[in-house]
This record gives structure tokens, C-alpha cells and sequence, in this order.
């Protein structure tokens, strides 16, 4: 049997040589360039972990430069939030003295009122115009003004501790955003490429909705900084007004008090020396119309007695006229009653004149002491009216040193006194 031989591809021996050449180029050709890429990789291993380290520790400083400079801010605002704290309370106490200032007000209010309304009981004549009714009048006016001023104050200093409330709070939202950003900081400057709470994170390059610059970081913290202090100066000039505004009103009321006073003191002197003047005049008037009285009596007794001397005389002559023919003579007896006849009649029209007159001058002295009485009674009247006024303006002169003292001097309300039983 007949063996059938496979027929291949015969190669000539160049192409042999040329294949084992190029076999072995490649292989050299290889490994050179695997050797500049282990050498290349080398130096990029290097050089991609000093970058690492560095870009690491750059930003640690960087991190850390960050803390400091909000650890910076967040003192700043700190101790700006301290003061305008204090500058609250500040200003609060100052409100609340201006309130019990105003509250304090009812009292002069209410105790001028009472004296108009007291010194409206006076009578006739006694009803004047005067320097007191003009003083109370004007101390009413300033007590009004004082209360508007005073209610002012009162509205400025609430329209600015609002304004304080409003930076405080503004403060407060910043202080409380650097102290979550401090801690986000500290946290992330104190993490490691070792720490286990590190991962991967999606879009971690992503900017954030709302972030700002750190000009603009710096220049808000400033902002809330600046306008901090701007209204507390506006609220310390506040305060230095309302001190003043309280001082000045306290010595406005207290000279209207003064002159209001006086304006008492002098009126009661006048009415005191009025009335010594009616009851002298009174006393006199009394002791007049004791003596006219006493007149009156003498000047009727001695009309009294012209009467039997009247009838003697013209008895005398009554009978003489019955002496028979030429004994009825005109002689000297005749004569002298005649004219004591007449001079008794003239006697008695004199003296009832004069006794006339007395009872009339005695009617003008009555009148008189009755217009006195009167007068007096109003002058009394008058004097009581004041002495009360003054005695109701004491109130004005209690310090009160507690709250209770204090609402019951306001109230008008007086604690009875205790009395222990032995």
C-alpha cells in the first residue's frame, strides 16, 4: 500500500534568519519599552505621592488657617453678641425706669386735681384767680408734658430694642453658623487618608446651591458686626437721653412743686392775716355795738325822763292860765315855762333824733358784723381748704423704698398701723 505524504509550505532559510531576527528585535523592543514604562511609572509613583502629601498637607493649612480665622470671627462675635446683650439689659432697665417714672406721674396728677377740685369749694369773694389756682393749673400742664415726654421715651427706647433684638438675632444665626462651620472645619482638618469614616462620595466637586465667596462671607460677618455696634450707640445715646430726659423732668416737677407750694404757703399767710383783720375788726365791732347799745339805752332813759319835767311844766302853766283877770300876767314864771316847755321839746326831738341815728348807725354796725361773720366764715372756709390742699401735697414728698410702699403711695391706699395687745 502507497503512503500519501501531506504537502506544507516550504520556507527558504532567509526568511528563517529573518523571522528568528525579527522575533528577537521585538523582544528587546518590548522590553525597552517596558522598562521605560517601569521607569516612567516609577517616577509617576513618586511624584503623584509627594503631590498626595503635599495637596494634604497644604490643606490641612489651609483648613487650619480657615479655623483660626473663623475661630477669629466667632470671638468677634462673641463678645460683640456679649455686649449687645448687656446693652439690651442696659436699655431695658432704663425702659422700665422711664415706665415707673410715668407710672409715678399719677400721683403729682391726681393730687393737683384733688386740690382744684378742693379749692373749687371756696365762696364769693373767696372764689379768686390767684397765684395758686395758676400755679396748679401750670403744674398740671408740666405733669401732662412730663407724661408725653416721658411716653416718647418710652416709644423710642421700645422701637430700638427692637432694632437691638433684630442684630442680636442676626448675630446669634451667624455665631451659630460659624460654630456648626468650626466644628465641620475641625472635623475635617482631624480626618486622615487612614480614618474609617472616609468614603467615596457622588459629584463631590459639585458647588453647592448658595455658597458664597470668602469676601462676601467676610463682609456679612462684618456687617452683622458693624451694624451691631451702630445700634448700640444709637441705644447708648438713647439711654444718656432718657437719664437726662428723667433728671430734667424730675426737676422740672420738683420746682413746679417748690413754686406751687410757696404759692400755698403765701395765700394761706393772706388768708390768715385776713382773717386776724375780720375777727379784730369783729372784736371791735362787738365792743361798738356794746357801747352803742349802752348809748341807745342812756339816750331813751334820758327821753324817759324829759316826760315828768314836760308835764310839770305844762302843768305849771296849764294851771297859771286860770288865774282870775288881770293876775293872768305874762310875768318872768310865765315866761321860763314857756321856754322850758320848748326847751324840754327841743331836748326830747334832739335826743329822739339822736336816738334815731344811733339805732341806725346801730343797723349799719350789725350789717357789718353780719357781712364780717360771713366773711370770716368764708375766710375759714377758705384757710381750711388750702390746709387740706397742703396736707394732701405731702404725699408728694414720700420717697417710697419698697414695691408695696410704692403701690400704695400710688394707690392713694394707707397700711394701717399695728397695734400690739399687752
Amino acid at each position: 500500500m502507497a503512503t500519501e505524504v501531506r504537502s506544507a509550505v516550504r520556507h527558504q532559510p532567509n526568511d528563517w534568519f529573518t523571522n528568528n531576527y525579527t522575533i528577537s528585535t521585538n523582544a528587546e523592543r518590548q522590553r525597552d519599552a517596558s522598562h521605560q514604562t517601569r521607569q516612567e511609572s516609577r517616577y509617576l509613583r513618586n511624584e503623584t505621592d509627594n503631590q498626595t502629601k503635599w495637596d494634604q498637607h497644604s490643606n490641612n493649612v489651609r483648613l487650619a488657617d480657615r479655623v483660626d480665622v473663623i475661630r477669629k470671627w466667632k470671638e468677634i462675635l462673641e463678645k460683640t453678641l456679649a455686649d449687645i446683650d448687656k446693652e439690651i439689659a442696659d436699655l431695658s432697665e432704663a425702659k422700665e425706669l422711664t415706665e415707673q417714672a410715668l407710672e409715678a406721674k399719677n400721683l403729682p396728677t391726681d393730687v393737683a386735681i384733688e386740690c382744684l377740685t378742693q379749692r373749687e369749694g371756696r365762696q364769693s369773694i373767696d372764689i379768686v384767680e390767684d397765684e395758686v389756682e395758676s400755679q396748679l393749673h401750670k403744674e398740671v400742664e408740666v405733669i401732662d408734658g412730663i407724661k408725653k415726654l416721658l411716653q416718647q421715651r418710652i416709644g423710642e427706647g421700645f422701637e430700638q430694642l427692637c432694632l437691638l433684638q433684630e442684630a442680636r438675632q442676626q448675630l446669634q444665626a451667624d455665631l451659630q453658623d460659624k460654630n456648626l462651620a468650626l466644628g465641620i472645619d475641625v472635623e475635617q482638618y482631624n480626618l486622615s487618608d487612614r480614618s474609617p469614616n472616609i468614603s467615596f462620595k457622588p459629584d463631590s466637586l459639585r458647588v453647592p446651591k448658595g455658597s458664597t465667596t470668602p469676601q462676601q462671607w467676610e463682609d456679612f460677618s462684618r456687617y452683622n458686626k458693624e451694624r451691631a455696634e451702630a445700634e448700640m450707640q444709637a441705644s447708648t445715646r438713647l439711654r444718656e437721653a432718657i437719664h437726662h430726659t428723667l433728671q430734667q423732668t424730675e426737676n422740672d416737677l420738683e420746682a413746679q412743686r417748690i413754686a406751687t407750694e410757696y404759692a400755698f404757703r403765701r395765700r394761706i399767710h393772706e388768708f390768715e392775716r385776713a382773717k386776724d383783720e375780720l375777727e379784730w375788726q369783729k372784736k371791735n365791732t362787738e365792743e361798738e355795738i356794746a357801747e352803742l347799745e349802752n348809748d341807745i339805752r342812756g339816750i331813751e332813759e334820758a327821753i324817759r325822763a324829759k316826760i315828768n319835767p314836760m308835764k310839770l311844766a305844762q302843768t305849771r302853766l296849764e294851771n297859771r292860765t286860770y288865774r282870775p283877770n288881770v293876775e293872768l300876767c305874762h310875768d318872768a314864771p310865765q315866761y321860763g315855762l314857756t321856754d322850758e316847755v320848748k326847751q324840754l321839746e327841743a331836748t326830747k326831738r334832739a335826743l329822739e333824733e339822736k336816738c334815731r341815728q344811733a339805732k341806725h348807725a346801730l343797723d349799719g354796725l350789725y350789717n357789718n358784723l353780719h357781712r364780717i361773720n360771713d366773711d370770716l366764715a368764708q375766710k375759714n372756709n377758705s384757710l381750711d381748704l388750702d390746709n387740706r390742699c397742703m396736707d394732701v401735697r405731702q404725699k408728694l414728698q414720700i420717697k417710697p423704698q419698697t414695691a408695696m410702699l410704692r403701690n400704695l403711695t400710688l394707690t392713694g391706699i394707707e397700711r394701717e398701723k399695728s397695734k400690739v395687745l399687752a
